[in-house]
């Protein structure tokens, strides 16, 4: 990596992940935190003879990946890796390093994701891990049009930012996961009472016991290949019932 020419100013780290902790404790919402720390990196590491784009993206298990972007173009760059499933970013997310590639030219790490990128005109790009906890995993990519665009200096200050929004991103994962964990509570129990009151129709119908009951559902539920879930709200259905919703108290 080439070495800096001039003086950049110091990422105020501890200002950034306040800012970013402030906006996940008012809104609970990663997409707009992700599109935030994009926004503010394109706009850091831009100057006047350099245009800088730049997207995050956010992986966790079992769930689609997230991803934010400067700006339109950002996220075309963007989609490039996603179509790879390789790049610098993604790279950098899953192994915990940065990638700087000084030209995809004669770069031959990326495969066909350099000739895909360098016909949008990206030469260079630096790819930087967000610490995070557990099996989640991000990283913020910077993007630009020149080549050995980002030197160490750069490197450092990106570095500076990813661990400023370090700490923001871990608290929306945290409240993200809470979030999935009470919705996914909710809707088995949503599920649960539907095939409860289905299997109570069939009781009244055939004057069958429970269990009785129970099995003629998940014959049901297998012979269409449907289900058990399904087989209940077509049930309650047919006697003009909706699926009903279970309701917590907090």
């Amino acid at each position: 990596m080439p070495t800096s020419s001039s003086r950049r100013p110091a990422i105020d780290a501890q200002a950034l992940s306040d800012e970013l902790q402030d906006l996940v404790l008012d809104s609970g919402d990663i997409g707009t935190l992700l599109t935030l720390l994009a926004e503010q990196a394109a706009a850091e590491f831009a100057t006047s003879t350099q245009n800088v784009l730049c997207g995050v993206t956010l992986l966790r298990p079992r769930k689609k990946l997230t991803i934010a972007s400067s700006s339109a173009r950002a996220q075309q760059v963007d989609e490039v890796q996603y179509r790879f499933d390789d790049g610098p970013c993604l790279r950098a997310a899953r192994t915990g390093h940065a990638q700087y590639v000084a030209d995809f030219r004669t770069d031959t790490r990326f495969g066909g994701y350099s000739t895909a990128v360098r016909r949008l005109g990206v030469l260079s790009a630096l790819g930087t891990p967000i610490p995070l906890d557990g099996d989640a995993k991000a990283a913020l990519d910077l993007y630009a049009e020149h080549p050995d665009a980002f030197d160490d200096e750069t490197l450092a200050a990106v570095q500076d930012m990813a661990t400023g929004a370090s700490k923001a991103l871990r608290l929306a994962v945290r409240l993200a996961q809470v979030t999935d964990t009470n919705h996914d509570l909710m809707t088995a129990m949503d599920s649960r009472t539907a095939i409860l009151l289905a299997a109570g129709v069939i009781m009244g119908q055939n004057r069958c016991s429970h269990e009785d009951a129970m099995r003629i559902l998940r014959s049901a539920s297998s012979s269409r290949n449907v289900k058990l879930h399904d087989v209940a709200a077509h049930v309650l259905a047919s006697i003009d019932q909706q699926v009903p919703e279970t309701h917590f108290q907090s």
